[in-house]
């Protein structure tokens, strides 16, 4: 496969399609080899992949924004509260109830923003981190799973609060963290965090029973960004987004000059997307070598997974495909019409 010259082991081939792109704090059990056969699946590996083949819930960990004032604060944990109506657990365990213990809140974290000294005008004094699951989800295994993450992420380092909402199809908890640390550092994340909170928070669903699993688009053959929700929601009012508005109009002069600009990303990307369907046959060939049945019984669920990926295609890729079906259908239109005009008028 390409790309991947930086191998300092011969591990399973599927082990380099779980690979981030991002360095971690800490390596995750199933990137750790088996130290007797490096090229042999460990558990936590064979559980990783029979989890993504199995198509196990994706869980989502955002971060949704920053407050940058003690009133985009006070207004923030309103609205995580419902105006105090909803309970808000702290890093201490404690539990906030109404109005009161909203103020509670609030004051404290508004000295703490007064004698912060280092924060930068524009600096965050808080950062909003969601975490979600898919409907059906047991909401009490998701807010236990939320608890115990965020004591392992941010306990003993920063004060935090969350609170459930249950007013959503989908079980979520709000999660409020302060940006100022116990050490005077500030919470900066990176993608290589939230790729490990991701875990994380995906592992303590599963030792509550929810199964759960936290890959990357790439890893189940996905190439394109789930809608932001700004996108969907100006499609719901019947209106044309501005960022597809002009991704049209590019396509369309592009047509009329008789050339198609080149995205060397997108031939990147379909070369990875390659890679990593070939490390799955890879990886169900040396399955199907086994003698276990189980191992057997594996490998044909990792084909029929590669089978079932979608085609690694972009957004820009619809785009033109909408714009080839729009240009034949004018043809046709208007091919229709010669032969009208060919016959003459009807008499």
């Amino acid at each position: 496969m390409s790309g991947e010259g930086d191998r300092d082991l011969e591990l399973p081939p599927i082990s380099y399609v779980w690979r981030t792109p991002v360095r971690r704090p800490k390596r995750a059990r199933w990137e750790i080899a088996d130290p007797v056969d490096c090229r042999k699946l460990t558990p936590a590996m064979r559980a990783k992949l029979q989890r993504i083949v199995g198509k196990a819930p994706e869980v989502m960990v955002k971060i949704t924004g920053k407050t940058k004032s003690v009133a985009h604060l006070k207004s923030h944990l309103e609205y995580i509260t419902r105006n105090g109506e909803l309970a808000a657990e702290t890093e201490a365990g404690a539990v906030m109830d109404g109005r009161h213990g909203l103020r509670d809140i609030q004051a404290r974290w508004a000295d703490d923003a007064e004698l912060d000294g280092s924060r930068r005008r524009d600096g965050p004094l808080s950062h909003n981190i969601i975490l979600s699951m898919p409907p059906g989800t047991e909401p009490i295994a998701v807010k236990d799973a939320v608890r115990v993450f965020a004591i392992e992420a941010f306990g003993g380092q920063h004060d935090y609060v969350f609170v459930q909402h249950l007013d959503d199809e989908h079980p979520h908890v709000h999660l409020t963290v302060r940006s100022l640390g116990y050490d005077g550092r500030r919470l900066n994340p990176r993608k290589a965090d939230l790729a490990t909170w991701r875990e994380q928070f995906a592992g303590e669903l599963r030792l509550r029973g929810v199964e759960s699993e936290a890959t990357s688009r790439r890893t189940r053959g996905k190439v394109r960004k789930a809608e932001r929700g700004v996108v969907r929601a100006i499609k719901q009012r019947g209106e044309q987004p501005r960022v597809e508005l002009l991704a049209r109009e590019e396509i369309v002069k592009g047509a009329r000059g008789g050339k198609r600009s080149a995205r060397p990303w997108e031939a990147k990307t379909r070369e990875r997307q390659a890679d990593i369907r070939e490390a799955y046959r890879q990886q169900a060939e040396e399955l199907l070598r086994s003698q276990n049945a189980a191992d057997r019984e594996l490998a044909k669920q990792v084909a029929q997974f590669v089978a079932d990926m979608p085609e690694a295609e972009t957004k820009r890729d619809d785009l033109l495909k909408e714009f080839a079906k729009a240009i034949g259908k004018s043809g046709q239109a208007l091919s229709r019409e010669d032969k009208e005009r060919e016959k003459g008028p009807v008499r």
